[in-house]
């Protein structure tokens, strides 16, 4: 346990590891649970909220942490793992008090806050001490350009009251750092509210990745909650299966309003596979491969392979077709696997290393087929291909399982596989 006098800023809590006493690893440090006092008293820190295995989210009374020093946790090894369930009289540090504007009593003055810390009380127990703030007024995207304090919490006021259009800079820097998925899981835990605010702050690129990795109905919330040339943007930086499949989730008239206002091609592109079955090939593959002429060399494939913008599956082989490069293409010629591209000189031509061997699926070929092809033949992506012999996307093997899992799988995975509902144990001070 840190000592006496002690502080710790709660942000730099954030991601850091949760060890046991033999040193295995047994999660991340997600948020601060706090209850709030009357009377200008400091909250009373109740305990961490820790990401273990499978995403799921539990209750870490502070009662059960050793120490919180030199960036991570120490615990007394036992932890419950029924899944967390914030009460009302509970606040999340990290999702609900940063970017909040209070007011500093001694000057009347509006400051947003940067951050919150904790001082040890007695043994085990911790109380919010400080409130790093910053004068001048907040943006929804960018943090005020004042002056920086740091105050005890008895020098502001406001902590209690709603929050109307809190801002999101400080808790997205947070999670800078945080993949896509794992952004996602923290958005799904945030209150309604809270979750539009983060999504507003977030870039284009950022959102487009992330929804896609949410449970449909997060999904649509967030993307109704965007004013609607916002939401044209973000679906068309997202992959347009995935944009076809959040816009199937829509009302048709929506559906239709949104794709009015994305850009010409994006919004074709969409609708092509808007147009199919959403258990065929035609429904399930990309429209974005890896298109080369068949005069391109190995080194011009690997350049291509190598952008980071590819998913892995994708990037597993390129398709070799004569113009136009875009889909739908010229007519297809085969494939090349990245491992033969590894395997030949730089200035090979790929149409002469073309592997064309094994059929394309044709657009409407069923899910049970797709997945049989892709396990017989042990591939990760297959092409699809009209009547004309054109180039119409290729499907992966992510798809192909995000619609052979359950539809509630991505709820399930955010709330580590368990539907549990019922209250985490009563370990903590104050009912737990």
């Amino acid at each position: 346990m840190a000592g006496p006098g002690s502080r710790v800023f709660i942000s730099h809590l954030s991601g850091i590891a949760v060890f046991d006493p033999n040193g295995d690893q047994v999660g991340r440090v997600r948020d601060v649970v706090v209850s709030l006092r009357l009377g200008g008293r400091p909250p009373r820190v109740l305990g961490l909220v820790v990401e273990v295995i499978g995403r799921r989210r539990v209750f870490l009374p502070m009662t059960r942490v050793t120490s919180l020093e030199s960036g991570q946790v120490l615990t007394t090894g036992v932890i419950n793992v029924r899944r967390f369930e914030q009460r009302p009289s509970e606040t999340l540090v990290l999702a609900e008090l940063l970017d909040r504007t209070v007011t500093w009593t001694k000057t009347q003055e509006p400051v947003t806050v940067l951050d919150v810390a904790m001082v040890p009380s007695r043994l085990r127990e911790w109380e919010i001490s400080k409130v790093f703030v910053q004068t001048g007024k907040m943006t929804r995207l960018r943090k005020a350009r004042g002056e920086t304090l740091t105050l005890d919490w008895s020098a502001v006021t406001g902590f209690s009251l709603a929050e109307e259009g809190q801002g999101a800079a400080n808790l997205l820097a947070t999670f800078e750092q945080l993949r896509p998925a794992d952004l996602a899981n923290v958005l799904h835990h945030l209150s309604a509210k809270r979750r539009a605010e983060v999504a507003a702050a977030l870039d284009d690129d950022r959102l487009a990745d992330v929804l896609g990795e949410l449970p449909e109905d997060d999904q649509v919330e967030i993307i109704g909650k965007l004013k609607e040339e916002r939401a044209a943007d973000v679906l068309e930086a997202m992959d347009p299966d995935d944009a076809a499949d959040l816009l199937s989730d829509l009302p048709e008239e929506d559906a239709e309003r949104l794709l009015g206002l994305m850009e010409p091609e994006e919004a074709a592109s969409v609708r092509r596979l808007l147009s199919y079955e959403e258990d065929t090939a035609g429904g399930l593959m990309t429209t974005e491969p890896i298109v080369l002429e068949p005069d391109a060399t190995v080194a011009e494939a690997l350049a291509r392979v190598r952008v980071s913008d590819h998913k892995p599956a994708l990037a597993a082989q390129v398709y070799v077709c004569r113009p136009p490069n875009e889909t739908p293409t010229g007519t297809y010629l085969g494939t090349v696997h990245f491992q033969r591209l590894l395997r030949e000189p730089p200035y090979v031509l790929v149409g002469s290393i073309v592997d064309d061997d094994l059929d394309p699926l044709s657009p409407d070929t069923p899910l049970p087929l797709i997945t049989s092809y892709l396990a017989t033949y042990n591939l990760v992506a297959a092409p699809v291909v009209d009547e004309a012999d054109h180039l119409l996307g290729a499907v992966t093997v992510d798809d192909v399982l995000d619609h052979l899992l359950p539809d509630d799988w991505r709820e399930a995975a955010l709330h580590g596989g368990e539907a549990l509902n019922h209250e985490h144990e009563s370990e903590a001070a104050g009912g737990r």
